[in-house]
């Protein structure tokens, strides 16, 4: 096969930074919007931030782990990195769309490839509202918060906040309240895809919400609409070995 083109791109810590160096002057190094492969060295959250980053250029990204969370990641053996990327299996996400309209009229938008979620902003519980495609399914949830997490992110925050781990094929979003009140019994829902959310805060002046998509924070918001963005496209790479449909399904089982 032809040999790809590759750009290297590093979190700031010195382990990532190294690795950097060595892997520039190993298999050389181009510009990330001529490259036919991105490598991102480091963790979970700067595999985020480069997806963030890096989405439009619609250029595959093959992570390797220098960081402390390295789920979307793969192993940090720089040998052989050129067989690696050739036999590397790639997995589409479609990230979150969030839009968001404020007390004082603004509106906002972003993207989440982990969650969009909901969080009270002061001492007092949040009362929030869930419509599910203009269907009101929980009418007054008084809570810390709540969030729409996709498959990929469904073991992060979505997992310790008691969410169920959703594998990527399944086709659906994970619905999960984050220290719930009322109605004290319920633990949440699962989605199909195409569900549009809408989260009206109830009392909102008196009880303000911030909504977080992924690193995005827009504060004090009276409406929130959640949907997955089919036009927009992330394409990874792993390992064979690595399987993060696997690693998903594992989570399930882990004492």
């Amino acid at each position: 096969m032809p040999a790809k083109a590759v750009a290297f791109v590093a979190a700031d810590s010195p382990s990532a930074q190294e690795a950097l160096g060595r892997l520039k002057r190993r298999y050389g190094h181009g510009d990330p919007d001529e490259a036919d492969v991105i490598v991102a060295l480091g963790g979970d959250g700067f595999m985020l931030e480069t997806l963030h980053r890096l989405m439009d250029l619609k250029v595959p990204i093959y992570g390797m782990h220098y960081g402390s969370v390295g789920f979307l990641m793969n192993k940090s053996n720089e040998d052989g990195l050129m067989e690696r990327l050739d036999a590397a299996q790639p997995v589409a996400l479609h990230p979150l769309q969030m839009d968001a309209r404020c007390l004082d009229g603004t509106r906002h938008e972003a993207l989440a490839i982990n969650e969009v979620s909901l969080l009270r902003e002061t001492r007092q519980a949040a009362k929030i509202r869930v419509k599910i495609d203009g269907v009101v399914r929980v009418d007054t949830l008084i809570c810390d918060g709540v969030m729409v997490a996709t498959p990929a992110g469904s073991t992060a925050y979505n997992l310790s906040a008691s969410g169920p781990v959703v594998p990527i094929g399944a086709g659906v979003l994970a619905l999960t309240p984050i220290s719930a009140f009322r109605p004290r019994r319920w633990r949440g829902a699962l989605l199909p895809r195409s569900a549009k959310v809408v989260f009206e805060i109830l009392e909102a002046a008196k009880r303000p919400v911030s909504a977080v998509a992924d690193h995005t924070e827009v504060r004090d918001v009276a409406e929130v609409h959640v949907r997955e963005n089919r036009r927009k496209k992330l394409n990874l790479l792993f390992d064979p070995e690595h399987d993060l449909e696997e690693r998903i399904l594992s989570e399930q089982f882990l004492p």
